[in-house]
């Protein structure tokens, strides 16, 4: 890249530099983003196929979930990378409806291609768009229901739409993440990190269980411990039960046998007073978040106390949140007060491991459920296929508005931004129309997953609604136009305009994008080294 001045050209990029500018860079561009939406768009809907994803050391990944497809692939493009972005937001926001905010970007994209291919200014079509997604999002709010929090069927069917087409529809695990979402639910809020899921390979997943308090992965430290403790008093502690060694560095001298004798004497009478402490406060259930001494151990034993160590924190939080106990990280300072309560705490063996089970709490603001599928990989799917179900069932009871399912929302707000590109006029008349085919792409996707054929499906669609039943959608097991509230097919509203923000803010970054230039890396300065330092002093060679 080089300028005049005077006659004399000067060099701006240094030679040989990658850059591609203008129409090239655009097509480019759109290119790498429509290739990430080709590959996730055959897993979209109840039809939709699964891709196995194998990384360099040969661990496989067998999913249809749109974000952990795109997490997993290896991609270099930053256009692309973008479309992974759009998919990371969807979840983190919603949880479901990922794979459909990256097929509704890719399309927004492919007809904005097709518009500069008419010499449509790019920054026209992005303001088309942005008006468009604006639109689309009032149309979204006239059209959804309210759906009562306390309903659990209502709230199951969001359950089961979200988990449909990932291999989880079989069993109860749609009522039990309503189940779990209600119990963790506080004034209207739900954080699904109260949630703990828990999986262990076998038995089926109908063996999939929700436990009203919490599994704890680990195992009594002690044989002789009781495996089973009824009305169970909970001591949370986040300190060690033995003699830490002191920070600073001390010596002791010991000149005779006397001498050890009585420091061994002390240390074992410092240990006892630990476990004497916890006895005194009638706990009969201990969790330590640190490690517990071997001496301890014994004690605690003889005083019948079920004790675990090395308990995560995150566990931890969770078992003050269920057992209504709080964490303390003194023993000296523990109290009756502090204690929590569980109506059973168990050691059970599942599969291969031991583990221990802390039910019936009373009004648990944390609560686990427990995993079982045939092998890891259907484990795994189900895990992600329950994760989503829980976000939508959060979200709707925080947000209390569903809309229907089966493409049935997207052929609904298509048909009315048509009516609205006219009264718009002018270029961005051309972009609205653009948006709307490009919600279309939704149900044509979920036609041609299922075998079905896209143009007599969408035209069927299309004219159930032009005479106004805004609830048709596909049914794409029987193949045919149904009703998609009658079929209990209903997904939040939050994950339909969340997907169409996503979607819109991505395309118009990408479509925005008119050079890409190589950019030169900037070095980090090191503590100390002045630029132009040692490194050029010796020739440039590098670390040193």
């Amino acid at each position: 890249m080089a300028g005049q001045i005077g006659g004399t050209p000067v060099l701006i990029l240094r030679e040989g530099a990658e850059r591609t500018r203008g129409r090239e860079a655009q097509s480019r561009n759109i290119l790498a983003a429509r290739a990430v939406a080709a590959a996730v768009r055959t897993t979209l809907g109840p039809r939709g196929m699964d891709k196995m994803l194998v990384d360099s050391l040969g661990d496989v990944v067998i999913t249809n979930d749109g974000v952990t497809i795109l997490k997993e692939m290896d991609i270099e493009h930053p256009a692309a990378k973008m479309m992974v972005e759009v998919a990371k937001t969807q979840d983190d926001e919603v949880g479901d409806g990922t794979t459909a905010a990256v097929v509704i970007a890719g399309e927004l994209l492919k007809h904005a291609e097709e518009l500069i291919d008419q010499e449509v200014h790019p920054t026209v079509i992005a303001s088309g768009y942005r008006l468009a997604a604006e639109k689309a999002h009032e149309i979204l709010g006239s059209i959804a229901t309210t759906v009562d929090a306390d309903d659990e069927s209502a709230l199951k069917k969001i359950a089961v739409t979200a988990m449909t087409g990932k291999g989880a529809e079989r069993g109860n695990l749609a009522e039990l993440a309503v189940k779990a979402v209600r119990a963790v639910e506080e004034e209207g809020t739900v954080d699904v990190d109260n949630v703990k899921v828990e999986k262990k390979v076998g038995g089926s997943t109908d063996d999939s269980e929700l436990i009203e308090g919490m599994i704890v992965d680990k195992e009594r430290v002690h044989p002789g411990m009781p495996k089973r403790v009824e009305n169970a008093k909970i001591a949370l502690i986040n300190a060690a039960l033995e003699i830490e060694k002191t920070e600073v560095d001390a010596k002791i001298e010991i000149t005779s046998p006397d001498q050890l004798k009585s420091f061994l004497d002390e240390e074992e009478s410092m240990l006892k007073n630990i476990v004497e402490k916890i006895k005194a406060t009638d706990a009969n259930v201990a969790f330590c978040q640190k490690g517990i001494d071997d001496l301890v151990q014994h004690y605690l034993a003889k005083a019948g106390i079920l004790a675990v160590r090395r308990v995560k924190e995150s566990d931890m939080e969770k078992l003050a949140r269920a057992t209504g106990g709080k964490i303390v990280t003194n023993v000296d300072e523990i109290t009756k007060s502090d204690l929590g309560k569980a109506g059973l705490v168990e050691e059970r063996k599942i599969g291969e491991d031991e583990m221990v089970f802390i039910e019936k709490c009373k009004n648990p603001k944390a609560v686990s459920l427990l995993l079982r599928g045939g092998t890891e990989h259907v484990v795994d799917e189900l895990e992600r296929a329950l994760h989503d179900a829980l976000r939508v069932v959060g979200v709707v009871i925080e947000d209390k508005k569903q809309v229907t399912g089966g493409g049935s929302s997207e052929i609904e707000v298509a048909l009315r931004l048509r009516e609205y590109a006219s009264s718009v006029g002018g270029r961005e008349q051309l972009a609205i129309e653009a948006f709307a085919n490009a919600l279309e792409a939704i149900p044509r996707t979920l036609a041609e997953n299922a075998g079905l054929d896209p143009i007599d499906m969408l035209v069927a669609l299309r004219s159930e609604h032009e005479g106004d039943k805004k609830d048709a959608g596909l049914d794409v097991y029987r193949g045919r136009v149904i009703d998609m509230m009658k079929a209990g097919v209903v997904e939040p509203l939050r994950v339909k305009t969340q997907a169409i923000s996503s979607a819109t803010e991505a395309a118009v970054m990408i479509l925005r994008i008119d050079d890409v230039i190589a950019a030169g890396k900037l070095e980090k300065e090191r503590p100390g080294v002045p630029p132009g330092g040692p490194e050029e002093e010796y020739g440039g060679m590098g670390e040193y």
